[in-house]
Order: structure tokens, then C-alpha cells, then sequence
């Protein structure tokens, strides 16, 4: 398909990405803008996706041993107060109730930005001995941060996601914890989302309000911008101390327990869209995609094509596959161009001819290639292809993401290297230098590099005591 055969309802992704993105979402359905400023309606094809990732890390999670549960979205004012960091952190995003049923409340209710407090509140009421110990529950809701520049997925007002929360009896625990979860969401983002990932831990400045150390999973977008995909707190005692989580220890002793807390929301949607979309659209990944396969009946009226479609649905639907027939009265043309801009996976074209040959005609979405399988062969080949797909998205966005990480030695070459990827430079751990690299280059730290080899911060020439990954961020 020529450049000018493209779909002409959305941008072109290399003239003005920002653009393609909003077209993207808004004309395949997975979105549209609430009444509220910052609020966005998922519809069902954006929300199947979120039913999909949502179903394979709760998978995860329930294996790891976490249960689920849920707590109130309203939580009293004098719980924010308790942490200093967290209410100064989440003070300028705080949604406030201070009326309801005719009257002033007694209490303002903030509109939870994040679970901490509440849950703090409850565990602090549950544990009592080692023995309750760990505690470890997630739950899947809502959350409220007044945001001044949204985006649907990317950062609105109110987004969906899951936050877990654990308390353990040592801090070996807890730290564990953390980092295992930070592994898990790794392995999530590569197998199901086929999303190439960077973790580590965050600097001071960039870490969770409150935390003692936050660890983060960045993706490289098709624009070389980073998008914080999910992230892992490990807080130490700082909320149990403040909400009284206490037990008492096998030697008889009283000790506060030691916390962390991990999430990833709806952004993740965002993320593989623009991680995996082109210029026809978007590009979905098979574990995640609504539609797995669909199929385009060619000269649907002639006799037994209809019927042939229908039998090879049946048959992949038992397989495991999720299939759609479009048997609509739209050319097939249409439909080509209009399942591509939805980014089913793979297009299965079956018309008299392909019927007489007893064989398929495939449309692979990440390729844009055609092939040919044996029609005896659906059952097997269907599901080769969809695992042989999600093998290359991950491949292709694991190659444009390392040819597009730099390792730079100075503010003009990360300045350079920020305009379309990330760079590892050496960091001497000093706020001032942190604010420097932003002033400059409009880069923040998004992560400390686990392999420390720069020996000179970029900023003041002073011994490095980090690597850390700088990018312009969304």
C-alpha cells in the first residue's frame, strides 16, 4: 500500500506523533472524551484490552500469593496529614468532598489519588502478631489526580489501575518484595504486551512521596519519549509509624511492621500503542488483543463461502483463538483498512478460489505481509502465527529501543541524544546536577543503571556515583 493509501482519518506518525496518537485512539474506538475536563469514557473495544492485561497480572499476582480486595474511594483528610512527604507529594492533585447529603461534612474526604492511608488505616487494625504476617493484598479500582495536561490513557483525571500493598515483619522482606514485584511487571510488559522495558531504581527527586526508594519500568515510545509504565514502592517503616501497622514479634516484642506497594494503571494501554502503532494505525499484541484474527469473506454471495468462513470460525474459536467474522455488507477493501487501523493481529481472506485450493490467505499486521496456510492446517498454523507475531513486536521494539539509547559524556551530546531516545550518562548523585540535566535538555532521571560504568557526572565532572537514564518523558 502506497504512503497516500494510508487511512486518511489520522495524522501521519512521523509529521506529528502527538496528533497520530489522538487520532489513533478516538477513531478506533477504545476511547472518547468524558463531560468532565481530564475524564475519558472507555469504550468496549479500548476496555477489552484492559480486561486482558488485567486478567494476566491478576493471574500473576494471585500465583505469587496475593489476594484481592478492596477499600473505600474516599478517604478522611487527617489520613493524608499523617505522612508529611506523601500529603505534600499528592497535595496539588487531591480532589476535596466537603459537602454531601444537603450539608458541610464534619471532615473534608479527599477522593483517593492512591491507597496508602486507607489501607495503612486497616492494617494497622488487622495486625496484631507475627503470625498475621505478611499481609499481601491488591486491589483493581479507580484513582483521582487533578491533572492540568491530559491525555486519554497517557495521564487523565480519573484511570483505572491496580495497587498492591504489603507489610511484612523485616525489612529484607519488604525489599525483596519490591524488587520481585518490579520483576514481575518486567516479565508481564515483554510476554504479554511485547513492550522492551528499562528498570531500576529511581532518584531521590523522581521517587514515590513517601517511599524510601522507588523502583520504575520505562518504555521507549516511537517518538523516543519515556513513559513510566508501572512502578514499586518500598517504604520502610515511614507509613506503618504513622498508622500504628504494629505486631508483636516471636521474642514478645513490639515492632512496627515494614511496607511496600506497587501499580500499574491504564497508561499501559497507551504504552503499547505507541510502542507498536504505525502508520495505518495501531499494531496490538496478541495476548492483549480484543480481536485476535478476523476474517474477510471474499465474494461473500457466491454459494458455500459464507458457510466455509463460518465452519473456520468455529474451529478456531475452539482452538482458543478470539476470531470475528465481518460478513458485513462493506467492500473488502473497507474492511482490510479498517480492522488494520484497528490492529487485529491477523486477517484471514477466504474466498471461492481459496476453497477449491483448501488454503488460507494471511495478513499479518505487524508485517503488513501476505502468505498462504493450509485451510486443514487452521488449528495449528493460526496459533503459530499469532506467537510468531508477538515475537517480532517485541524483537523490532527491543531493536529501535537499543539503537536509540546513547551513552554521553556531555550536556551537549545528551542534549543531542534526548532529541529522539534516552542516554546513559554518569550522575554524581547531587540534586543540583538532577535540576541541571532538566534546565538544559527538558530531560528528567527516569532510572539508575544496575551496570554502573561512567565515572564523571555530566553535569559538574565530580566522581559519578550512578549511570542513569535520561530521556524527555510523557
Amino acid at each position: 500500500m502506497a504512503k497516500n493509501e494510508f487511512v486518511k482519518e489520522i495524522a501521519d506518525i512521523e509529521e506529528n506523533f502527538p496528533q497520530w496518537y489522538t487520532d489513533v485512539v478516538v477513531k478506533t474506538k477504545l476511547v472518547d472524551y468524558g463531560p468532565v475536563k481530564g475524564t475519558m469514557v472507555i469504550r468496549p473495544y479500548g476496555y477489552a484490552i484492559w480486561e486482558h492485561i488485567q486478567r494476566e497480572l491478576d493471574r500473576r499476582f494471585k500465583e505469587a500469593g496475593v489476594e484481592n480486595a478492596y477499600f473505600p474511594l474516599l478517604i478522611p483528610m487527617s489520613f493524608m496529614t499523617k505522612e508529611a512527604e506523601h500529603v505534600e507529594g499528592f497535595a496539588p492533585e487531591v480532589a476535596v468532598v466537603t459537602h454531601a447529603g444537603g450539608g458541610k461534612l464534619e471532615e473534608p474526604l479527599v477522593v483517593r489519588p492512591t491507597s496508602e492511608t486507607i489501607i495503612g488505616h486497616m492494617y494497622g487494625k488487622w495486625v496484631e502478631s507475627w503470625r498475621d504476617l505478611p499481609l499481601r493484598e491488591n486491589q483493581w479500582c479507580n484513582v483521582m489526580r487533578w491533572e492540568k495536561t491530559t491525555r486519554p490513557f497517557l495521564r487523565t483525571s480519573e484511570f483505572l489501575w491496580q495497587e498492591g500493598h504489603s507489610v511484612f515483619a523485616s525489612a529484607e522482606e519488604a525489599e525483596e518484595e519490591t524488587l520481585n514485584m518490579l520483576a514481575l511487571y518486567r516479565e508481564f510488559a515483554k510476554t504479554v504486551l511485547c513492550m522492551p522495558v528499562l528498570t531500576g531504581r529511581k532518584t531521590e527527586k523522581e521517587k514515590f512521596a513517601g517511599a524510601v526508594a522507588t523502583y520504575g519500568m520505562e518504555a521507549m515510545m516511537h517518538d523516543g519519549k519515556s513513559l513510566q509504565s508501572g512502578t514499586t514502592h518500598y517504604m520502610g517503616q515511614n507509613f506503618a509509624k504513622a498508622f500504628g501497622v504494629q505486631f508483636t514479634d516471636k521474642d514478645g516484642t513490639l515492632k512496627y511492621g515494614y511496607t511496600m506497594s506497587y501499580g500499574v494503571s491504564t497508561r499501559l494501554i497507551g504504552a503499547l500503542i505507541m510502542t507498536h502503532g504505525d502508520q495505518r494505525g495501531l499494531v496490538l499484541p496478541p495476548p492483549v488483543a480484543p480481536v485476535q484474527v478476523v476474517i474477510v469473506p471474499i465474494a461473500a454471495k457466491k454459494e458455500g463461502v459464507l458457510e466455509a468462513c463460518n465452519a473456520l470460525k468455529g474451529r478456531l474459536q475452539n482452538a482458543g483463538v478470539r476470531v470475528t467474522l465481518d460478513d458485513s455488507d462493506n467492500s473488502p477493501g473497507w474492511k482490510f483498512n479498517e480492522w488494520e487501523m484497528k490492529g487485529v493481529p491477523l486477517r484471514i481472506e477466504l474466498g471461492p478460489r481459496d476453497i477449491e485450493a483448501g488454503k488460507l490467505t494471511v495478513f499479518r499486521r505487524d508485517t503488513c505481509e501476505k502468505s498462504e496456510e493450509l485451510l486443514s492446517d487452521a488449528e495449528t498454523a493460526v496459533p503459530n502465527l499469532l506467537s510468531q507475531i508477538g515475537e517480532n513486536l517485541y524483537a523490532k521494539a527491543e531493536k529501535r529501543m537499543q539503537e536509540r539509547i546513547r551513552t554521553v559524556k556531555s550536556l551537549e551530546e545528551l542534549l543531542a541524544g534526548v532529541e529522539g531516545g534516552f542516554v546513559r550518562a554518569g550522575w554524581c548523585g547531587e540534586r543540583a546536577c538532577e535540576d541541571r540535566v532538566k534546565e538544559f535538555a527538558q530531560a528528567t532521571a527516569r532510572v539508575m543503571d544496575e551496570t554502573h560504568t561512567e565515572s564523571v557526572c555530566i553535569c559538574c565532572g565530580k566522581p559519578a556515583k550512578h549511570t542513569v537514564f535520561f530521556a524527555r518523558a510523557y
